[in-house]
């Protein structure tokens, strides 16, 4: 008996020794892989600059403090990240794309391009004498003329004494022929023809009002004068354009220029997905300074005109190969810039939608498109449309966005639903604090609060749903837009933005003027008074200026304007909901 209790003692000495060598170790062991794993997904931050997010603990590298723990929410996202449904994104028509780049895939360059007018095919319909005109036969730019139409009918005070002169030195034929002669002759140089001045000789009375005949075919890009005005000789009338050969235009970066030659195929690709195979006819030997690019040019066949001077195409040459870094480009529609900063919103998953605000640093604009410096890599994946809705979502969210640096909630009463079909329906008043706002001077600021005048009368008259007088107060936008001196700045960087900012300003106001359909006019209005909000909030004109959106604008899409008055008067609609819209921010 005594033995066996021996054996048994021996037993559970043996049981306990294993234990303590290889259970304890185990449960170390666990509790270490916890540990390190919680240490791999956790991250830190600087609680006084919450932008910096290292995966180990140490110091900001801006003011030194420790640094603490990020929050991590139940989602699983990082401090700085959001998430929108699949069916928010769908309604705001967000859509993503991969960081582009004048790039080498399968052994092809892409170059970005638009289709312009071809300039040797231009002509410029002149008077040949002076006077006033009577009669303007061409009622808008777009429309088509053929060779020797009529176009207009002067009257000219010479022309009216020089056919006195015709009639009276026809019954000195016979006695005086090289009078008679020099009279037909400086009717022929007033560009008359043989059969005009025959029948002013003929019939013995004399012309009023001469007719001015096309001297081409084409179509009128440019209406250069009006019923009424008086003119001089040599004076130009229309700009006619024959547009059954067309331009593509391709911007060609500096450290690429070496790696065309005029003579290359070219594959031209239009947003519909029709291509077209061209050949590299010309190569701009000039560098361009503002954008160190060249420009490279295809001719294309255009008798069907699909082509319209505007759109923009790709181009892709196959056969180079190149170790030089690849430029990073993004389009212009991606970019949220108010002050110094540059701004674009990150898909931080590829099979989420889940986003982040990321700082990016701009180099030169081209075409549709901006070089991007630094911030962005290739393969990232950005937001390029609904850029602001998306920005919308991170302001109600409390996460960083443009108007909003360091981030922070923004208090709407609806603090708990964070999705995009709650931002139409919650009253959110973002009131703008930007520190990085252009020191502007006061000139230029007075400059700008002139074109804006002009924006709100354009406005009224949008809301009157008069097209007339959108025309006539567009005219005066454009005006004073001409007027605003941009010599005012001294830093490059600043007078470069103003500079695109007006040209996009430009082109918005003359398509509006160039549409006598109200439609029409309020949609690039739209474009206009995104333009002129961001000129705002850089500059700034020492007013109180309230941004405000109608979610249902361009059909549904929704529209933003300005307003000097917080009460909602929409431009979009009319009488027809004419208090339809919130103010989303104020611009003080």
């Amino acid at each position: 008996m005594k033995k066996y209790i021996i054996y048994i003692g021996i037993l559970l000495a043996g049981l306990l020794l294993g234990w303590l060598l290889f259970g304890g170790a185990s449960t170390t062991e666990t509790t270490h892989n916890h540990i390190e794993t919680a240490e791999k997904s956790q991250m830190w931050t600087c609680s006084m600059h919450p932008q910096i997010m290292q995966p180990e603990a140490g110091d900001c590298p801006i003011c030194g403090m420790d640094l603490i723990p990020a929050e991590i929410s139940a989602e699983g996202l990082m401090a700085d990240q959001f998430k929108l449904t699949k069916n928010a994104m769908a309604l705001a028509n967000i859509l993503t794309s991969t960081v582009g780049e004048a790039q080498m895939a399968n052994n092809a360059t892409k170059l970005s391009g638009k289709i312009v007018e071809n300039e040797e095919a231009n002509t410029v319909q002149v008077s040949y004498f002076s006077g006033r005109i009577e009669r303007l036969n061409i009622s808008f730019t777009g429309e088509k003329i053929r060779k020797g139409q009529l176009l207009a009918s002067i009257y000219s005070p010479e022309l009216y004494a020089a056919q006195q002169e015709l009639i009276t030195a026809r019954s000195l034929k016979e006695t005086q022929s090289e009078l008679y002669n020099a009279v037909r002759n400086k009717l022929k140089i007033w560009k008359l023809s043989e059969k005009q001045i025959n029948q002013i000789e003929t019939s013995g009375k004399v012309k009023e009002n001469i007719p001015v005949y096309a001297t081409v075919s084409g179509t009128v890009s440019e209406k250069l004068v009006a019923e009424g005005d008086y003119i001089k000789q040599g004076q130009p009338l229309l700009k006619i354009t024959n547009l059954s050969t067309v331009w593509a235009n391709f911007d060609v970066y500096e450290n690429q220029i070496n790696q065309f030659k005029k003579g290359q195929a070219i594959l031209i690709t239009t947003n519909s997905n029709k291509e077209l195979k061209a050949i590299v006819d010309f190569i701009d030997p000039v560098l361009d300074t503002k954008t160190r690019t060249v420009q490279l040019r295809a001719v294309l066949n255009n008798k069907d005109n699909f082509f319209k001077p505007g759109m923009f195409v790709e181009g892709k040459i196959k056969g180079i190969t190149s170790s030089k870094e690849a430029v990073v480009t993004i389009p212009s529609t991606a970019v949220l810039w108010t002050g110094k900063r540059s701004v674009v919103y990150l898909k931080a998953n590829k099979n989420e939608p889940i986003f982040e605000m990321r700082k990016i640093i701009l180099g030169n604009r081209v075409g549709a498109n901006y070089q991007v410096l630094e911030g962005l890599n290739n393969g990232d994946e950005i937001v390029t449309n609904g850029t602001f809705t998306v920005d919308a979502a991170a302001q109600l969210q409390g996460k960083k966005s443009m108007m909003n640096a360091s981030g922070g909630k923004t208090k709407t009463g609806h603090e708990e639903h964070l999705g995009i079909e709650n931002i139409n329906s919650t009253k959110n008043k973002i009131h703008s604090n930007i520190n990085e706002r252009v020191k502007a001077s006061k000139d230029f600021q007075s400059q700008l609060k002139l074109v804006f005048n002009e924006y709100l009368k354009l406005k009224d008259a949008l809301v009157k749903e008069d097209s007339k007088n959108v025309k006539i107060t567009v005219e005066k936008v454009l005006d004073n837009l001409s007027k605003v001196d941009m010599k005012l700045f001294k830093d490059k960087e600043v007078h470069n933005h103003w500079m695109s900012l007006e040209k996009e300003l430009k082109v918005a106001a003359n398509s509006i003027l160039n549409t006598s359909k109200i439609t029409e006019q309020r949609r690039d209005f739209k474009n206009l008074s995104a333009y002129l909000a961001n000129a705002i909030e850089v500059f700034g004109i020492n007013e109180k200026v309230y941004h405000q959106f109608c979610p249902m604008a361009d059909n549904n899409k929704g529209a933003y304007w300005l307003s000097r008055e917080e009460k909602v008067i929409n431009p979009y609609f009319g009488e027809a909901m004419l208090t339809c819209g919130e103010v989303k921010q104020v611009i003080e």
